[in-house]
């Protein structure tokens, strides 16, 4: 009992205090687990054994004492616990077959656990990876661009085409459409807001939706799409980020422009836009030095007035009488700042040196024409840089990123140019390594429990070969459910390491003490495997039936959380089917090892039945 419930502690607790994002996940998770089994263990040693003692078995009755008059519920009880008794007593005469000739054959047994183990690793990559998967909460989004300089009226057109499309979809309740908000300024951005109806009321997931809208947007005429679907849950953003950097902008829209082209070919990439859009058309001041400099005007003493002159000035607010409060702006009316002549004839009061005031027109100390400027420029890590963002549909994230990675690396970059990932991607990669520090961190807590629990340095060896086979099991499951290996399945193949060595405790801690009153190894085994088979499964099927809600997803939004639960059944059903054979065979083979150092060490020989062990 003792070292089941710390083994289960030694998995949890390190989920606790796990760093970065995923910690931030699971922090009470952990501490809660571990308050819990802690808990119970506490009532087990003691409100069990009073209940125990006071509520009898009735199967352990005496004949003659009065029972109470049998109802229709007690014979449907009855039946179902006789059915369970009977395929039980079955299930065990066949296991106990089983594990009669991998004990005469162990090295065959042996063979195939290890056969399963390596076939479970090289089908790891055919899952693939992704940070967090998407949760369908019956919500999604539609974000676009209209060309650079259509006006507000132009881009409001489009919206509205846009939203008709979207309500021909019964799934659609109501849509909301705005432009120039959120991260998207200017007044060619556009997003629509979907609200679906329930999932349960629908065929269709979001996903499957977002597809079918892409196809019927391009047919829209002016509009390029730039998101459809769900964003990752955890950052808010797009699923693949990341961005190309560099000290010269022309140099980075050129890289940018050739990648874009060769990312477009990447199966499963859609979405894809970036920071570089076309020049926006712009009026440009150059101010002319010499004449500027001989009337004592600078650029400083041009460009303050004629921001306010152009762009305006908040000089106050004004409030109306209905109580709504409007800023005061001050700036020249359209008629006089629309053309370039007119901004040429922009007056600028110039104070001479005998303190009179003399005017000077723009046009005397600049020269303005018609220009180009970029829309957009970024800056990171003291460097300019183009970030390039896409979702991925149809495809894990883990595998795109990996396809964006050899096409950015073929692009052979000039010096002072390189690429780096953010977003999930980044997050993905960090959160797995505090994921594994975390699996590493339980496995050595694992075997310093049962190393002092057995009181040997071998035999927890023999009970941790459980852990290797769950792999197997959690590859199989996720493949089922097409899901991925995501930050949640890792969670759940580190829980299932506390949860799998639990069969194997229960069944060599019984042979230990059947050894130990004579009883021969092999037999002791087979007597261990017999006694104990009843509450390996009770416990098993216990854990499989309560992932059941959380694998198959039947809440709205659950698919977030479903591989965990999947990851734990496919685990805990083909750990507790190996364990059950694999471990009883590495525990004749660690007890073997055992004895054979000590007669090496020129110990006396442990004692008959009892268990040897290594110092």
């Amino acid at each position: 009992m003792l070292a089941t419930t710390l083994s289960i502690v030694a998995v949890f607790l390190p989920i606790g205090f796990m760093e970065g994002i995923i910690g931030k996940f699971f922090h009470e998770f952990g501490i809660t687990i571990v308050a819990a089994v802690g808990i119970s263990m506490f009532v087990s040693f003691t409100l069990d054994p009073m209940l125990s003692s006071i509520w009898h078995d009735p199967s352990i009755e005496e004949h003659g004492k009065h029972h109470a008059p049998v109802t229709l519920y007690d014979k449907t009880i009855g039946r179902v616990t006789h059915w369970f008794d009977t395929g039980t007593d079955k299930l065990s005469d066949g296991y106990q077959k089983i594990l009669a000739w991998s004990l005469v054959h162990k090295r065959k047994t042996v063979l195939m656990a290890i056969g399963v183990f390596v076939t479970s690793i090289f089908m790891v990559p055919l899952l693939g990876t992704e940070f967090v998967p998407k949760a369908d909460f019956s919500e999604t989004s539609v974000n676009f661009q209209t060309p650079v300089g259509s006006s507000l009226e132009a881009t409001e057109a489009k919206a509205r085409q846009v939203e008709s499309i979207i309500r021909e979809f019964p799934e659609v309740r109501y849509t909301v459409a705005t432009l120039n908000t959120g991260n998207a300024l200017g007044k060619n951005n556009a997003s629509i807001y979907v609200r679906l109806v329930n999932r349960k009321d629908r065929q269709r997931s979001v996903d499957q939706m977002s597809a079918t809208l892409r196809e019927r947007l391009q047919q829209v005429p002016g509009i390029t799409v730039t998101h459809a679907g769900l964003l990752d849950s955890v950052g808010g953003n797009k699923q693949i980020e990341f961005s190309i950097q560099g000290p010269d902008q022309r140099e980075l829209e050129r890289l940018t422009l050739q990648a874009m082209d060769k990312l477009r070919a990447i199966p499963g990439l859609v979405d894809l836009d970036s920071s570089v859009k076309a020049n926006k058309p712009t009026i440009g001041v150059r101010v002319l030095t010499t004449s500027a400099s001989d009337l004592g005007l600078g650029t400083a003493q041009l460009a303050g007035p004629l921001r306010t002159l152009v762009a305006g000035q908040t000089v106050g607010n004004w409030r109306a009488p209905d109580d709504q409060t409007y800023d005061v702006n001050v700036r020249l009316s359209p008629d006089a700042r629309n053309n370039m002549q007119d901004l040429e004839r922009l007056p600028f009061a110039l104070n001479a040196a005998d303190g009179s005031t003399r005017i000077v027109r723009l046009g005397q100390v600049a020269k303005v024409s018609e220009s180009t400027g970029s829309n957009q420029i970024n800056r990171r890590d003291l460097t300019r840089e183009v970030a390039i963002n896409a979702n991925v549909y149809n495809r894990a994230a883990g595998q795109v990123s990996g396809d964006i990675k050899t096409v950015m690396e073929g692009l052979n970059l000039p010096p002072g140019y390189r690429f780096q990932f953010g977003g999930s991607t980044k997050n993905m990669a960090e959160s797995f390594g505090y994921a594994l520090s975390a699996l590493a961190l339980a496995v050595i807590f694992i075997y310093m429990i049962l190393a002092s629990q057995f009181k040997s340095f071998l035999q927890p060896l023999a009970l941790m070969t459980a852990l290797p086979l769950t792999l197997i099991g959690v590859v199989l499951a996720l493949m089922l459910f097409r899901s991925t290996l995501s930050m949640f399945s890792i969670i759940g193949v580190i829980m299932l390491m506390g949860l799998v060595t639990k069969n194997a405790i229960l069944l060599v801690d019984f042979a230990i003490r059947a050894r130990e009153e004579g009883m021969e190894r092999s037999e002791a085994l087979l007597m261990a495997a017999k006694v104990r088979l009843r509450p390996i499964l009770m416990t098993t099927l216990a854990m499989i039936f309560g992932m059941v809600p959380l694998a198959f997803a039947m809440t709205e939004g659950s698919e977030q959380r479903a591989p965990m639960g999947q990851a734990v059944i496919g685990g805990v059903i083909t750990s507790s089917l190996l364990t059950l054979v694999v471990v009883p065979v590495v525990y004749c083979y660690m007890d073997d090892l055992a004895q054979w150092l000590r007669r090496k060490a020129g110990l006396a020989p442990a004692r008959q039945g009892a268990v040897g062990s290594a110092q």
